[in-house]
């Protein structure tokens, strides 16, 4: 019987589609692209000899081989339990921290506690990927607020509001956005969480970047002010994404719900991978070496990137400011057109995404993502070289100049 022929599927699937970037990936992988698309960190700043070492810890015991808690084994969520305290500035009890099998599952995870198929979702805009596909596949409305260089406008998630569209969740990534590069300011942060306690909606703080700083510490996580935000977090970015070791902070009640759909869903995570993350994460004078070194790196290249822009650019393309994370916003002025751009730049050997796979209610056509993680300063330098050799051949918007 022909694949075709076979039962249909769930309609629920009618709507969804793959992620842009995971498909563009796929064209990226020729050894002679230079590929400013993939949202990774550096494999070679991933502690390789730590974890095997603690792997090989881990194995003399026989109940690393074994299931584990639902919420995430014991020790892992003492060691969480004690780092969030210290960012949040309050106790944080492991009743209130639930371990998942990375943070976009503890997102997939809520999406089906807090929201009922029909309910109002606001993200930013431009948007994090994974979080429209969970939004959607939850049978969610999805509106859109907008970013300014302090993050979402949370007057005019106040205004939307007013206008009778209350959200049950606001989902926001708070430090160094991805795609746009921001970090929210303070007074936005505490505007959030008291919107949020006024209008009993939830936000979803999801902040996998925010130990990436280059120059100066985030501010204060919007956590810090309410209840009604939940926090999400992960070892990806500074140990390594193959522990698929992610968690929240949330009231016992949501960790109490949300254990109940991790046992239909996978049981439990990784006992293995948990205990080699609890031993990496409770050493603490090693991990504060280890995200250094990696800020360190970032940060020249993210300087190299911004630098090689402007020298190249000039006014032409605008990028957000580095100063942390693993992304950089750009925008042409002059309405250049980056999706039909992006063919002639993989012909000439780079790889960017264009703005138009974040958007929500703002096209983005002029705008681009490039991940500075993986390269070297002189190859994000030839990167943007190759890049003007590609807008060169493009053209642009009417009545604009098509000089660099």
């Amino acid at each position: 019987m022909p694949d075709e022929e076979t039962a249909p599927l769930a309609g629920k699937l009618a709507g969804l589609t793959s992620s842009a970037i995971r498909d563009l990936l796929k064209l990226t992988a020729a050894p002679d692209v230079i590929s400013l698309a993939g949202g990774l960190p550096d494999a070679a700043l991933m502690p390789g000899p730590r974890i095997a070492a603690a792997a090989e810890s881990a194995l003399h015991s026989p109940a690393v081989l074994q299931y584990t808690e639902s919420p995430g084994w014991g020790p892992l969520r003492d060691v969480l339990a004690g780092r969030e305290s210290a960012r949040l500035g309050r106790p944080v009890g492991v009743g209130e921290v639930f371990v998942t099998h990375g943070s976009q599952q503890a997102l997939s995870l809520l999406a089906e506690v807090l929201l009922d198929p029909g309910a109002l979702v606001v993200v930013e805009d431009p948007a994090y990927i994974g979080a429209l596909q969970v939004f959607r596949a939850a049978g969610a409305q999805v509106v859109a607020v907008p970013l300014d260089s302090e993050g979402m406008r949370v007057d005019l998630l106040e205004e939307l509001i007013a206008a009778g569209r209350r959200p049950a969740v606001v989902h926001t990534v708070s430090n160094f956005h991805n795609p746009g590069g921001v970090t929210m300011s303070p007074r936005r942060r505490r505007a959030l969480a008291a919107a949020a306690e006024k209008h009993r909606f939830w936000v979803i703080e999801d902040d996998p970047y925010g130990e990436l700083w280059f120059d100066r510490p985030t501010p204060e996580p919007v956590a810090t002010y309410s209840p009604a935000v939940i926090r999400l977090s992960s070892a990806s970015k500074i140990l390594a994404p193959t522990l698929r070791v992610g968690w929240m902070v949330a009231p016992k009640r949501v960790c109490r719900a949300v254990e109940l759909l991790k046992q239909g869903a996978d049981l439990c995570g990784s006992a293995l991978t948990q205990q080699i993350a609890t031993e990496l994460l409770a050493d603490t004078e090693w991990l504060g070496g280890h995200i250094d070194t990696v800020r360190r790196v970032y940060a020249a290249r993210a300087t190299a990137l911004v630098d090689a822009v402007t020298d190249e650019f000039g006014d032409r393309l605008r990028c957000s400011s580095a100063s942390g994370g693993m992304f950089v916003w750009a925008e042409f002025t002059d309405g250049t057109d980056t999706t039909e751009l992006l063919p002639r730049a993989l012909d000439t050997g780079v790889a960017f995404v264009p703005g138009q796979a974040f958007a929500v209610a703002t096209p983005y056509s002029h705008a681009m993502r490039m991940c500075f993680t993986t390269a070297a300063p002189e190859v994000l330098g030839e990167a943007v070289t190759r890049l003007a050799r590609a807008v060169a051949q493009a053209p642009v918007a009417a009545g604009q100049s098509a000089q660099l």
